[in-house]
């Protein structure tokens, strides 16, 4: 006999088995995970909402915007996706398919990517 992980409650099966049922495996594997996941889910659940500000902010291909419009709304900058050097040595910081680069004087060009919209 063997005690499953979970409930403690014994059981018999194959040598390797570990637990009594499904729901125990699961609960088991559940409360594992628990600590990573809610890492993934607030930092992708951070990454939408700066995505929609941009969204919001740059209705057209670009806008220009404040540093305090954003932060405002919720922006956080510790946050992106991916950045893109110009040509020029700018740096576009990239949340999806929307990207901002800082200008003078804490405004922002926010501009949409067009490159993998059918």
């Amino acid at each position: 006999m063997k005690t499953c992980l979970e409930c403690d409650q014994s059981f018999s099966g194959r040598a390797d088995k570990k637990f009594c049922s499904d729901m125990c495996r699961n609960a088991y594997n559940n409360k594992l995970n628990s600590d990573q996941y809610n890492v993934v889910r607030n930092t992708n659940n951070q990454l939408r909402r700066n995505r929609r500000i941009l969204e919001e902010v740059c209705p057209e291909d670009k806008q220009k915007t404040t540093r305090s419009t954003l932060v405002a709304k919720g922006f956080d900058f510790n946050l992106m996706t991916s950045q893109r050097v110009t040509q020029k040595g700018s740096v576009y910081y990239f949340v999806y398919d929307y990207g901002y680069l800082e200008l003078d004087n804490d405004f922002f060009l926010v501009v949409k990517d067009n490159r993998n919209t059918p």
